[in-house]
This record gives structure tokens, sequence and C-alpha cells, in this order.
């Protein structure tokens, strides 16, 4: 028999606050499947106990009660379970950033400006989801908590650094997860997983967890099932908060929108980036499945040239800018990586930081010249399908072999430096199951209709509604 943790988001919240089903219900369905599947797939940790978690789904019963007797609406999350990315501060719950440093962290005394939104929204925390060391990387292994697994294939990774948040959602253990991005952090586990990430542009959602700066570089963003759960998601984030000076990005309508007469601009490679042959070969039959369906798919791509050298400039600067306070005051534990990020962006200099920046701009106005012609960019959104569970980063992809940890990611990088929104979703799979994802490019500020887009290829195609068998 089918259960309650099994339905999409946008179903769950409708059925509670039209008093179909409980928050009670649909927390202890959730409770019932992280307790069967997450001991293997180690996505959520930090859990709270379930009684609290249960507690909480009772006030918001009593809240749905109320409402409806006095004809009053509920907020769009009401009574939806969650966990929140483990680098972000939950009242309640420790932060350990997946790192040796903080593994010993007590929990924290106030919310984050991501948890306040979700609590205002009406979901419910019950924990928080795993990620590697600082967020560091695409893929989700750290010292506090372990490895995170893919549920389609328990020997591969689930990626990162939003891994604990894509595992949760593939496997029906959440229906709602956030996830963060400076280069493919919810993009990478998205595909891997077989779920939805939406980097939306600098702004639209509330974060600010460089440290004490904001910035347009790294961006909070939801993660669900499919792309009306994260439109629904994504409505109840995108609200502007004073603290977060980028907030606000004026909203603009959806419209519908069907896969017959989409105009496309098609990139096989982001510019020229290694892609194994096995996904080449998935890309291209989505390509063909698109124009059959009577999508207009043209080759055409913005200009990447030197952004690969710009976004490394600008990332090791933001790690510096979140690492530095604890760096120097000598906190231990840290990966070498990490240091390294942090000193290489200590180093760096005015000359540096103002060529990258004016890199990004010149490849955001390419990017939205791109989309002037067409309604969406689509490329891969990885090089290879989730590589072995036991790798710290893909080394070789078709050949092509990569030094440092972030030099496999520059699929998700580049369009990091475009900084314009980005939804991951399905492809389609490998001849031995394992899922493959596109990113699709919208317009500046346009994240509600780039879903419209998005969601209308999933319907089209149907293969973002499969899910693992366990």
């Amino acid at each position: 028999m089918e259960s309650l943790a099994d339905w999409s988001a946008v179903r769950l919240a409708g059925a509670i606050a039209g008093g179909e089903v409980s928050a009670v219900e649909v927390m202890r369905a959730h409770l019932d499947r992280i307790e069967e599947r997450n001991p293997a797939i180690r996505a959520v940790v930090s859990q709270q106990p379930d009684s609290v978690s249960l507690a909480a789904a009772e006030a918001a019963d009593k809240r749905t009660a109320e409402a409806r007797a006095e004809g009053a609406s509920l907020p769009p999350l009401h009574g939806l379970p969650t966990a929140v990315k483990d680098l972000m501060d939950v009242a309640g719950f420790p932060t350990t950033n997946g790192s040796a440093a903080f593994a010993d962290a007590p929990p924290a005394a106030h919310d984050s400006v991501l948890a306040t939104l979700l609590r205002e929204a009406g979901a419910l925390v019950i924990g928080k989801t795993n990620t590697p060391e600082m967020g560091q990387g695409v893929l989700t292994f750290n010292p506090v908590f372990g490895t995170t697994v893919n549920p389609w294939d328990l020997g591969r990774h689930a990626g990162g650094s939003s891994g604990g948040a894509a595992a949760a959602l593939s496997a029906r253990m959440l229906p709602i997860a956030d996830g963060s991005d400076s280069g493919g952090s919810l993009r990478y586990p998205a595909a891997f997983c077989n779920v939805v990430g939406v980097r939306p542009s600098p702004g639209r959602v509330a974060s600010g967890r460089t440290g004490n700066a904001w910035t347009p570089h790294g961006v909070t963003g939801p993660m669900a099932r499919d792309s009306a759960d994260a439109a629904l998601f994504l409505d109840a984030l995108a609200v502007e908060k004073s603290v977060w000076p980028l907030s606000a990005l004026p909203s603009h309508p959806a419209t519908p929108v069907t896969v017959d007469g989409l105009r496309v601009a098609w990139s096989a490679d982001a510019g020229g980036l290694p892609i194994d042959p096995e996904i080449a070969a998935v890309h291209a039959a989505f390509a063909e499945q698109l124009a059959a369906l009577g999508a207009i798919v043209e080759p055409a791509e913005p200009d990447f040239a030197g952004a690969d050298e710009a976004w490394e400039t600008i990332e090791t600067f933001e790690f510096f800018l979140g690492g530095r306070h604890a760096v120097d005051a000598g906190a231990t534990g840290f990966r070498p990586d990490y240091l390294r990020n942090v000193e290489q962006g200590r180093a760096t200099t005015a000359t540096q930081l103002a060529d990258a920046y004016e890199r990004r701009t010149r490849l955001f106005r390419d990017t939205a010249a791109v989309l002037d012609r067409y309604d969406v960019l689509i490329l891969p959104a990885t090089p290879v399908v989730a590589p072995d569970a036991g790798l710290e980063w893909v080394q070789t992809v078709d050949g092509h072999r990569f030094d440092r940890y972030f030099t496999w990611q520059m699929l998700a990088n580049r369009l990091t430096l475009a900084a314009h929104p980005v939804v991951v979703t399905s492809a389609g799979f490998t001849g031995e199951g394992l899922p493959v994802g596109v990113q699709v490019v919208g317009r500046h500020g346009r994240e509600a209709q780039l879903l419209e887009v998005t969601r209308a290829i999933e319907e089209a195609t149907g293969w973002i509604f499969r899910a693992p068998s366990f």
C-alpha cells in the first residue's frame, strides 16, 4: 500500500490544509521511512527524538483546525517535515559542518535566515542533512557522520555537498529539502539521485552563510522530487529579508508551457569539457526526445573561455571569507584541501579578484544574449554517473585527468559564474539504470517560468518520476 511518504509535497500540503490527512500521520510516515532506510543511506543526521517531531506535528494539526474554523489560509509548507543542510544553524540542533573541527558543536541558540524562512512557511524541522566538510566538493563524506550513499546504488555516492538532501528526497524520507550551491552542490547530487535541484538567481533566496559577508556566488535553493514541488518550495523561500541585501528581485508570474515549440539552445559539453561517453549517449538521446516532442533544439552556448579560472578565484576567496576566523583562531581537524582553499583565497590579489568579477559580468551578459534567442539553455549536469562511494573526487573523465577536487565540477562551476537560474532535472538513465541529469538554464530572475519549462519536460518524458527500489 502506498505510504504518505511517497506522496508529493504539493499533494501533502493540500491534503493537510484540506483535512484529508493530519500532519501527525504525515510525520509518522516519514519517521518510519527514515527508520527503515536512513541507517543504510546516512542522509539525515542530528535527528531529534521522534516524540519531539510528533509533538510539533500535533501543534501543526491544531493550527490547521483553527485556520479551517476561521476560514484563514495556512502557510505553503504547513505540516511538511524537512531537515536542514548541516551548514546552516537551526536552534536546538548542532551545526557540525561535517568537520572534525566542529564535531562537538553545541546546539545552535538561534535560527539562520533559512531556518526562519522554513518555520514561517510552516515546515517542521526534524534534523539535519549530511554534507561534506564545510560544503567542500560535490561528494558527501566526512569524519563526523560518514558517507551518504546513493539510493539507486548503495555502493555509489549520492553527490554533494547537498548529498544528504538529495538522498533523503530520492529515498522518500523527506518531501522537501534545502540545498546550497557555489559549484554544483545542489546540482550534482540532484542529477545523481534523480531529483530536482534549483540554483536560483542570486538574491532570490536569502541565505548569507559566508562568514559575515553576503555574496552572489554561493546561493541557497530548493530541492524536491519534481519541479512542481520545487516551485512550491521556492515560493516559500523567496521572501524578501532586510538582512540579505540581494533579496529584492522582482517576482515574475509564470505562464503554462508545452515542450512543443520550446526553443532550446543545446550545449553538449559546456564549451569542450570532457564527458563520459555513457553520459553523452543519454544526453544525445534526450535531445532527440525533445525534438520528437516538438522542441526546436539547436546548438548554442555562451563563451565560457576564462570562466574556470575566474570561478576558482572567487570560490577560494569565498572560502577565505568563511573560514579565516576559525583557521586564524587555531581550530584543528580541517581537511588539507579546505586549508589550501582558505590560504589560496587569502593570497588573492586585488587584480585577480577584479579580473574574475569582470569575467563574471561578461559571462552573465553573454548568457543573457543566448537566452534572448532561446527559451532555455540545456547542458549536461554531470560528466559521469554517480561515482564509487570510496572516491574523494573523480580524477579521470574520458581520458582527461583532474588534479584537484573541484576541477571535475566545471559543468556546474561555469554556470555559477553565469549567474542565471538553473534547474537540474532528469534526462534519463544509463543501460544499468543509473540516473543522468541535465542543467536547464533560464532567464535571470525568472525561476517560476523556468520551473514551468522543466515541469513540462518532466511530464512529457516521465523520467523524473521514477524512484529507486529497495
